[in-house]
């Protein structure tokens, strides 16, 4: 499988949330990355794989047996729900539900953090493309000093050169210098 569309995230998501019911919990997730650009802002038609950090149940393990059993049902490949974007996580913000089924919830971090995350990452026309659509989003009727001290804070440690050259050169060509 190469990419996941908003149906079949969903689907995926659905199916786990099933699975988790019959177990008896109750999964709880922030997704983060492309998988959220679908899904909250048909930003794009797909995304490589879902990026997700598990919050319930504190047994994370128990979530990826299960995502191992949707993978299996859905001939995907195994890491298709995964934690690997996490390194670009500054704590987890608290935004807006952008899944919910039976035995699952799954949101969104702030826009705020999902910008600092793709500055941060800040690797190819995908990112880029990301943080200009968030941007879009954050920056409108809001000064530029504003709109960089409400995502510093989410900067990784050690990108935050590249962040903020990223940000300003976003910033220009999408409302100019001021």
């Amino acid at each position: 499988m190469g990419t996941f569309t908003r149906s079949e995230i969903e689907g995926g998501l659905k199916r786990l949330g099933e699975l988790a019911q019959v177990k008896g919990f109750h999964i709880q997730l922030t997704l983060v990355g492309g998988a959220v650009m679908v899904l909250r802002f048909d930003a794009r038609p797909s995304t490589r794989d879902i990026d997700a950090v598990i919050l319930e149940p504190r047994e994370a393990r128990l979530v990826r047996e299960l995502a191992k059993r949707v993978a299996d049902e859905f001939d995907w490949t195994e890491d298709w729900l995964n934690d690997g974007a996490k390194g670009y996580l500054v704590g987890i913000s608290d935004g807006p539900i952008v899944f919910q089924s039976p035995g699952i919830e799954a949101r969104a971090p702030s826009m705020e953090q999902l910008l600092a995350m793709k500055l941060s990452a800040w690797r190819d026309d995908v990112d880029i493309s990301d943080a200009r659509r968030l941007l879009q989003e954050v920056g409108q009727d809001r000064k530029k000093g504003d709109v960089w001290q409400s995502i510093e804070p989410f900067i990784v440690k050690g990108d935050e050169l590249t962040a903020q050259y990223a940000f300003w050169d976003l910033w220009e060509n999408l409302y100019g210098t001021d």
